[in-house]
């Protein structure tokens, strides 16, 4: 694989992703505001939601630095990292970043949260997801392959 083409090729970078779909959420509950609960009821489940996206972030990061390898997406893999969060899901970086929009979805009572979420995760699915696994059965073949047999994509 040439240096020019040792990296997935994902339609974006996630986090921006996430936000643009934050923004959308917020824009259209500000002009149509669709409540879930009603109320603050959902504050503090939406917070402890999203802490834990952040931590399960964190330590996804952690475990990629730890390995040596990129955590952009944009930048080339230079290995397979299977210890940390990697050992339950291949993508726990994305689990955390939806775990952390659906935090922020019930802590500001919002279906359009959820209703946002849905092209969100089509395109982080196609757009992201399946592009790095593609770029990585490429560069890694067999050693990635048995990883991939071994560990849910997400959860």
């Amino acid at each position: 694989m040439s240096d020019a083409a040792d990296h997935p090729g994902v339609v974006a970078r996630p986090p921006m992703l996430y936000g643009i779909a934050f923004i959308a959420m917020a824009i259209l509950e500000w002009f149509w505001p669709r409540p879930i609960l009603g109320g603050a009821v959902g504050l503090w489940p939406g917070i402890a939601i999203a802490v834990l996206g952040v931590a399960i972030a964190v330590w996804g990061r952690r475990t990629m630095t730890a390995a040596g390898t990129n955590v952009d997406p944009m930048l080339p893999t230079t290995a397979i990292v299977t210890s940390g969060p990697f050992q339950f899901s291949r993508n726990p970086l994305y689990v955390a970043l939806t775990l952390l929009y659906l935090g922020f979805t019930v802590a500001l009572d919002t279906w359009w949260g959820l209703i946002v979420l849905v092209p969100l995760l089509v395109l982080m699915h196609w757009g992201v997801v399946l592009q790095e696994e593609r770029y990585l059965e490429q560069k890694f073949g067999e050693p990635y392959r048995q990883y991939r047999s071994r560990v849910r994509r997400y959860v």
